[in-house]
């Protein structure tokens, strides 16, 4: 599905990735772990399209990432991939709802279609009466469930996940992590989550362990 060949990334004198190569498999949920500076984010973030390599290629599903321009890059992440972050980043204006629907709308689908797959989505997450509420009006696990339910509504074929459970507690936590792979189950997406979550880790079908810019374990 997703082949990343020799790719580097500096900022300047800072060289944050030093030559990675890694396959993906359709369907697999894969841990990225490593201390804090090992440029796991920074891997998220070209795997994602929301930055380029310095040097290297990524090719998804045997189309070349590189060849295409910042336009087609932005309408391909908005149909392939979905992201969640360690803090949901949902709007607060808007409902549950109406933050499910944005990556639809963004992506010109119907809205009525769209708010239709977003209370399915809302009804798979547990929280189909919370549609009407705002952020503020929910839990933090209730708001990284929205979270993962935006990135769903495109139905994309890869979710990349940073810290998706640094914020939680660990009953919500738990519940989040089992999410993922009941996802993947009901939809056969990939998931990518970076993390410092060890239990995470172990029950994931890999984990990739980055030091210094470079992968040393793939098990």
């Amino acid at each position: 599905m997703i082949d990343i060949k020799d790719i580097t990334k500096n900022f300047g004198t800072l060289h944050v990735l030093r030559g990675v190569n890694l396959h993906i498999d359709k369907g697999e949920v894969i841990s990225i772990v490593g201390p804090s500076g090992a440029g796991k984010t920074t891997l998220l973030q070209l795997i994602g399209t929301l930055d380029r390599p310095t040097s290297g290629s990524i090719s998804f599903n045997g189309e070349e990432l590189a060849n295409m321009s910042d336009k087609q890059l932005a309408t391909f992440r908005n149909r392939h991939i979905g992201f969640v972050f360690q803090f949901h980043q949902l709007l607060p204006e808007f409902t549950a709802l109406e933050n499910i629907i944005i990556p639809a709308l963004i992506a010109g689908r119907n809205r009525s279609e769209a708010e239709k797959e977003a209370m399915e989505l809302l009804g798979v997450m547990g929280l189909k009466e919370r549609a009407g509420h705002k952020p503020s009006e929910m839990s933090g696990g209730e708001n990284q469930r929205v979270a993962v339910a935006r990135a769903l509504i495109n139905r994309p074929s890869l979710i990349l996940a940073d810290e998706p459970s640094g914020s939680l507690d660990s009953k919500n936590k738990g519940e989040l992590h089992k999410l993922f792979f009941e996802l993947r189950d009901r939809y056969g997406q990939t998931f990518l989550i970076v993390t410092h979550d060890e239990e995470l880790a172990r029950i994931t079908d890999r984990t990739i362990r980055m030091v210094d810019g470079v992968v040393c374990n793939q098990g």
